[in-house]
């Protein structure tokens, strides 16, 4: 056998074992009846949550996939285990995470979407998950560089995963047409959370999540497991049980040699309209403080998004000092001075350990301050929220 036949057969070996191979997943789906592919810019990992925590309760053997600050696969029983990865995230994984929820006789599989290119958005859903239930949280403007350079941009790149044939689930109100054309093309129903339905969402339900949860998430999730055949009553006791992310925006309080701190974790909120809901939502809810500080982790692979954030500083209510961690502040500084932020507000934390950044958030810590950190959860910002949880006097509210 000549080397030109060789590899010839070499080719038709491979390409029957990938078809093989892609048999094999076909049939895994084929033994998932309930399919939850969830993607939107904020929020998919709390709703994943949800919504598997909702059909866990009305006893359907739920099996779910987070991507969010750390990747974990949450069994039938709650119990979560990290994703691990040889190298860096690729969609590929998504197979494996099939695999193993078919082999455990999953009744449902809730996975939250990982790309963010757009056609991988749209490969994801059409040749990996084809979902019997679509979800999109929202959308924002995030991510530019991949899928902008508009948010109506990064809506179109949301919409690849769009079901074929099924239905689609959003809290999103923006986009109406788009939203409308893309299910219309791919014969899916629509439905949008009427805001009447997120308000039903109380304040008594609200308060009784350990973290600060939002209603669009929680009116979403519920209406997803509703669709499942899951009652609105028996799925939200299932989700005030689930365990969140633990990027999940909450509020943690200690007292630092007569000094009361309170630290609220926003780092997830991590595009600027979220942001400024979160920081709104801080000031709020802690009015009587005498300073307000806010911890701002960047990402030099992030330039769009600090300019975003720079720019937007201005308008928000002002922190007294505003103390940046991470990488590449630079660009967030300069964009926020020329916005009319005084240049001495910002204090670069860069390069520090988290024991001499919060030496450094002390140095303007007054008799009851807040502290609230937002931008990027990744490195240095996963680590300080560590810190201040294991030096917190009360439970995470």
């Amino acid at each position: 056998m000549n080397e030109m036949m060789l590899m010839g057969v070499v080719v038709l070996i491979i390409i029957g074992l990938g078809a093989a191979e892609y048999l094999k997943h076909m049939k895994n789906l084929g033994s998932i009846p309930v399919r939850i592919h969830v993607n939107g810019t904020r929020g998919k990992s709390s709703v994943t949550r949800l919504i598997a925590a909702g059909l866990r309760e009305g006893g359907i053997r739920t099996f779910a996939k987070t991507t969010g600050t750390l990747p974990r696969m949450i069994i039938h029983d709650g119990t979560e285990y990290p994703v691990y990865r040889q190298s860096k995230p690729n969609i590929i994984e998504q197979v494996r995470i099939i695999a193993f929820a078919a082999r455990n006789r999953a009744e449902a599989l809730v996975i939250e979407c990982m790309a963010i290119q757009p056609y991988l958005q749209s490969l994801c859903e059409l040749k990996l998950v084809r979902a019997t239930h679509g979800v999109i949280t929202n959308v924002r403007e995030d991510h530019l560089d991949a899928m902008g350079p508009s948010e109506r941009d990064v809506a179109l790149a949301l919409l690849g995963t769009v079901p074929h044939g099924r239905k689609l689930f959003t809290c999103e109100r923006d986009y109406p047409g788009e939203f409308a054309e893309t299910c219309a093309d791919r014969g899916t129903e629509l439905v949008v959370i009427p805001e009447d339905e997120v308000g039903a969402v109380s304040e008594a339900d609200l308060a009784d999540f350990p973290y600060v949860e939002h209603r669009d998430n929680i009116a979403l999730a519920l209406r997803v497991c509703a669709s499942a055949g899951v009652s609105r009553e028996t799925a939200l006791r299932g989700m005030k049980k689930a365990m969140p992310d633990i990027g999940a925006m909450s509020d943690l309080s200690l007292d630092f040699f007569g000094r009361r701190i309170h630290f609220i974790n926003g780092f997830a909120g991590n595009d600027p309209e979220s942001t400024g809901m979160l920081w709104r939502m801080a000031l709020d809810k802690h009015p009587d403080v005498t300073s307000r500080l806010m911890i701002i982790n960047s990402r030099i692979d992030r330039p769009d998004r600090s300019r975003q954030f720079g720019e937007a500083l201005a308008q928000w209510t002002r922190a007294d000092r505003f103390i940046l961690i991470g990488s590449g502040s630079y660009f967030l500084v300069r964009y926020a001075v020329k916005a009319g932020i005084d240049a001495r507000h910002f204090i670069n934390a860069e390069d520090l350990e988290t024991e001499t950044i919060f030496e450094e958030i002390l140095k303007y810590c007054t008799k009851n301050t807040l502290v609230m950190g937002v931008g990027n959860i990744a490195g240095p910002g996963l680590e300080l929220v560590t810190y201040f949880k294991n030096r917190s006097d009360a439970v995470p509210s």
